[in-house]
This record gives C-alpha cells, sequence and structure tokens, in this order.
C-alpha cells in the first residue's frame, strides 16, 4: 500500500460521543487487545489483525488499518468494514485479514471477536503432527477445543475462506498449520484469554519437547473433566483477567481509549 498517510489514518478526531455506546466499548476493547498483544510481543510489526463485530450492525467488524503498528491503534481509528462485500481496496484494511475474519464472523453468529497471530511458539507447535497437548493446566483448559488448518496458501480467496470455516467449526481456537492461530469469542475478554492460554500452553509444551524428558499427559478423563470446571467457573464468575489486563494497560499508556 505505497504512498499512505499514516497520520491521516492515525491522528483522527475522537468518535467518543458520536456512536451509540455499545459500538464505543466494543472499539475500546479492540484497541486494547491490539495494544496487549503488542506488549507482550506477540504481533509481527504491522501484520496479523485482530476483530471484533459491531454490537447492533452485526454484519459489520472493526478491524485496524493495515499500515498501523498495533501499539499506534486507538478506538477511534479502527476502521469499519461490511463483511457480506468483496472489500474496498481503498478501505486500508489487509485483504487477507478481511477474508480471515469476514469469513469467521458470517459463519459464527455466536463470535463477536477473534484474535489472530503468528507468536513463535504457537507457529512452531503448529507444525507439529499432535498440536497442542495437555501438558498444562492452561492447555488441559482449552481441551477438545483447537481445532486444525492445513496450510494450502495466503488467505485470499473463497476456498479458503470455506476451508476455515469448516475447519474451524464450533471450536474456540484453531492452529493453522505452518502458520499462526486463532482464537474466538463471544466478547473480547474470551478470545484474548484463550489467545493467552494457547501462547502459554505452546511455549511450554516447545520448552518441555526440547528438554528430552518423559512426558505425563493427564488422562482424557481428567482433561474432559477439568475443562468442564473451567468453562463453568468463567461462567459463574466472569473473566476476571480482562479488567485486570486494561488496569495494567492504563499504567503503561491509556491512549487506546481515544
Amino acid at each position: 500500500m505505497p504512498n499512505v498517510d499514516i497520520a491521516a489514518i492515525r491522528d483522527v478526531k475522537s468518535l467518543k460521543g458520536s456512536l451509540p455506546p455499545e459500538e464505543w466499548d466494543a472499539r475500546v476493547d479492540l484497541a486494547a487487545c491490539y495494544r496487549l498483544v503488542r506488549a507482550n510481543g506477540w504481533n509481527m510489526n504491522i501484520f496479523n489483525h485482530a476483530s471484533m463485530r459491531v454490537p447492533g450492525d452485526p454484519d459489520f467488524f472493526l478491524i485496524k488499518a493495515h499500515a498501523l503498528l498495533w501499539d499506534e491503534v486507538t478506538a477511534s481509528n479502527l476502521v469499519k468494514v461490511y463483511m457480506h462485500k468483496e472489500l474496498d481496496e481503498k478501505s486500508f484494511v489487509n485483504r487477507l485479514g478481511f477474508v480471515l475474519h469476514s469469513a469467521i464472523l458470517r459463519a459464527r453468529r455466536d463470535v463477536n471477536a477473534i484474535v489472530h497471530i503468528h507468536e513463535e511458539a504457537c507457529v512452531a507447535i503448529s507444525t507439529t503432527k499432535d498440536g497442542i497437548l495437555p501438558l498444562t493446566q492452561d492447555g488441559v483448559f482449552l481441551y477438545d477445543q483447537v481445532a486444525y488448518h492445513e496450510y494450502s496458501g495466503l488467505t485470499d480467496d473463497a476456498e479458503e475462506r470455506s476451508a476455515i470455516i469448516d475447519n474451524l467449526g464450533d471450536k474456540a481456537a484453531m492452529l493453522m498449520r505452518n502458520h499462526g492461530s486463532v482464537t474466538v469469542g463471544e466478547k473480547m475478554s474470551e478470545a484474548y484469554s484463550r489467545t493467552q492460554r494457547l501462547v502459554k500452553a505452546s511455549q511450554i509444551q516447545l520448552q518441555l519437547m526440547a528438554s528430552g524428558a518423559e512426558l505425563v499427559i493427564p488422562s482424557e478423563e481428567v482433561c474432559r473433566h477439568t475443562a468442564r470446571q473451567f468453562m463453568e467457573h468463567n461462567r459463574g464468575r466472569g473473566l476476571d483477567d480482562w479488567p485486570a489486563a486494561l488496569r495494567e494497560l492504563d499504567r503503561i499508556d491509556d491512549s487506546y481509549r481515544n
């Protein structure tokens, strides 16, 4: 995307007060996700992407302008995109990101938030035959919730869109073989929390694989029981770590709220 005026797409006038409160809150959560992923070092420069369905306007979603760094994203400079038409190339949105996010949001009406990253450990584990294993509590929490998508090139056509939908199914996360990860949720708190757990489980699994030690894997019965416990725990209490993450982010830089 040559000759992009970065300042023009980054330093926009605040939209706070001019949008429905639900959309503004979604924008703040999505901008926070971009900043948190960047703070953790999980993204690649301007690449990778997260999105949220627009509350009250479900055929539209929010995503960052492709040319912006993740720590330049704010609630107001997110781009609102219609998901049922081919991408307007003047929208400043990455086409590959549009294909991936629009495919999932069109097929999964239960999903309102998506995070796609190329974190190194997740990419490495995606290339292994067995994929993510329930070696740690984070891995067990994701038991039977991680799908797999075989690598077939860039995500830029209708066939790839169909394959993404078929492979994700009703799962909460997906490792895209030789590529990266996708997590989804009804809220950004869920999608981001699943990304955290997938990254941590992948990082520890790589360390264990490198150690050469004999590994102890909980039984299928224990894994299923623990995964159910975790779902019930979150359903009753909510995800307390999301507001805590926002407080931590606010201490560093609260400009994402602009």
